[in-house]
Order: structure tokens, then C-alpha cells, then sequence
């Protein structure tokens, strides 16, 4: 029987976190060894990582990770944080208070850095009658704002940073995490999803103000079922654009998601073959918004094809 890390109640969850043995959660396809003894961080993991299965203590565990203070006299008179992996520090500490958004942070490290099993994508993903949407697109695009109006509006939230694609068999493999919203996008989906529940907002971090909000409890029960290419879309806020949605030529559209793998060179002829794939059994678009409420009626039509624009010219 599957235990919830809900089930465990927040002083067994602090203690394993706490623990040699750490806390191990299923995360998608990955199994996480988390450990910390910040409160902060506890109390973040225990609230967004509520509806995650806790996994056995002889799982094979992918990534061995923590967030602790670092071992120096400083953190006395000037708070810091850093993140560790199977012991070692990669990256340089951070203040005191973001803690949990530099475990996120490692954490997709991690998969994009190590899961070269998977062809991987800097693009949020979901899911509808079988089939995925990617919008892969850089950071400020407003992709994980228009991601995070989507999951409220009946898409399944697979990942809302990185999408993970299996080269035998073509599909989109889950990996749903706590979503990350910033600086205005927080008001932005507070306003038009009122039941979601943030967790803590940090401020001045290297991307703004952050605050996160944990997947969909369906999107991480559904982890387990992968989703076939259906749309590639690439997103951009505009202030005061409608909501535009245009095809592209295929060829863009296979630029675009090359331009934002993580590993694609790592597999060469194959890698170009299965961008090659998602793109043939895709749509192409090029999407412009401002108002999350257009643009969630607007993907609803096009997820029943009813929506303007026609398949994208081959090429």
C-alpha cells in the first residue's frame, strides 16, 4: 500500500528529513533522498510535497540531496543556505530565506544534468485527452504563468519547467513538482485561480520574487501515465495583446525545441530523429497573451479543435 507523505504527519516527516537515512519521495519517475534541518524548508516540503508517495527504504535512490546551513561562522551574523548532492556543494550559497526555492532549483538540476535517459526539454508541459502540449520558451516568456492557468483549467500538469522525452518510445514522461511562479505572475494566478494555495513568497532571489504552489494531487497520481505529442507551442506575454494563436512552419518549431534541450547533442542522429518525431505528430504554433482568461479559453478550443488556425505548412 502506498503511503502519503501527508499520512506521516509533520513531526515523522522533520525527523526523517532530519535522519542519516533522509526522506525518500517518488517524484515522477525519480525517487529523491531529501534532507534538512532548516524549519522553513521542512515546513515547504511538507505542504507541497503532501500528495507524494513515500518511498521505501531499499528504493534506488537517483538523487541524494539536501539543503543545510553551511559549516562556516558566517551563517551567525549572516544567514545562508546551500544545496548538497550526494555531499558535495555545487553551486555557491544563497541567503538565508530561500531555502526551499534553491532545493527546487537543484532538484531540476539534477534531472537535466544527470536523466540523459530522456531527451530534455526547457519547456512546460501538460496533458489533455491523451495528448501533450509543450511550450518550450526562456525564462520571463510567461510559459510557467500560462502553464499555471491551464492546470486550473482542466489540462494535467506533467511538469511546469521541464519536459522529459523517452527516445524508444516517443512519448512525454510526467515529472509534476511544485510550480514556480514569479514576481507578477503571483498576483496574476492568485486572482484568477483564488483556491490555490502559495506557499512562503521570497524576494530578492537572482529571479525576482518566488513563490511556489504544489502540483495538482490528480497530476501527481498520474504520474505514472505518459502523454503523446500533440502541440508545440511557443508562448510570450505581450502587454495587451489578445490572445494570438498562429502556426508556424515545422521547421521553426524543431529550432525551437533543439534550441531549448538540455542534452540534445548528447544524442546525436538519434536526438535529431526524435525532435523529428514529436514534431511530425504535433501542431505548430506561436502563441501571444496578456489576459490568462483568454488564453485558457482560447487552449480549450484548440484541445478540442475548434480553434483558429489551421495545421502548420510542412516543410
Amino acid at each position: 500500500m502506498t503511503t502519503l507523505l501527508q499520512s506521516l504527519g509533520a513531526d515523522a516527516t522533520r525527523r526523517a528529513l532530519r535522519s542519516p537515512g533522509g526522506l525518500l519521495l517518488q517524484m515522477g519517475p525519480f525517487v529523491a533522498r531529501l534532507a534538512t534541518r532548516i524549519p522553513a524548508v521542512s515546513t515547504a516540503i511538507e505542504t507541497l510535497y503532501a500528495a507524494y508517495p513515500v518511498a521505501s527504504a531499499d528504493t534506488f535512490v537517483d538523487f541524494d540531496v539536501g539543503v543545510h546551513r553551511p559549516a562556516s561562522w558566517r551563517h551567525w551574523w549572516q544567514p545562508q543556505v546551500v544545496f548538497s548532492f550526494e555531499g558535495q556543494e555545487p553551486f555557491n550559497p544563497l541567503p538565508g530565506g530561500q531555502g526551499f526555492p534553491l532545493l527546487e532549483w537543484g532538484l531540476n538540476w539534477c534531472v537535466y544534468g544527470i536523466c540523459h535517459q530522456y531527451l530534455i526539454l526547457h519547456a512546460a508541459v501538460l496533458e489533455r485527452n491523451g495528448r501533450a502540449l509543450v511550450l518550450p520558451a526562456p525564462s520571463g516568456s510567461g510559459k510557467s504563468t500560462l502553464c499555471s492557468a491551464l492546470l486550473f483549467s482542466g489540462w494535467r500538469l506533467l511538469s511546469d519547467e521541464l519536459t522529459l522525452i523517452c527516445p524508444k518510445q516517443g512519448h512525454i514522461v510526467p515529472n509534476p513538482r511544485p510550480v514556480s511562479l514569479k514576481n507578477d505572475s503571483i498576483d496574476v494566478i492568485r486572482r484568477f485561480a483564488p483556491q490555490m494555495r502559495l506557499g512562503s513568497t521570497v524576494r530578492d532571489t537572482v529571479k525576482g520574487v518566488v513563490a511556489h504552489f504544489a502540483a495538482p494531487p490528480d497530476a501527481v497520481r498520474a504520474a505514472h501515465q505518459p502523454a503523446t505529442p500533440g502541440w508545440i507551442v511557443l508562448p510570450k506575454y505581450v502587454a495587451g495583446s489578445p490572445a494570438r494563436l498562429e502556426p508556424i512552419e515545422r521547421a521553426r518549431a524543431f529550432m525551437q525545441l533543439v534550441e531549448n534541450a538540455f542534452n540534445y547533442d548528447l544524442f546525436g542522429a538519434e536526438g535529431f530523429n526524435l525532435v523529428g518525431s514529436v514534431i511530425d505528430r504535433s501542431a505548430c504554433f506561436s502563441f501571444e497573451y496578456s489576459d490568462v482568461h483568454e488564453a485558457a479559453a482560447l487552449f480549450a478550443r484548440l484541445a478540442d479543435g475548434q480553434a483558429d488556425g489551421q495545421e502548420p505548412t510542412a516543410h
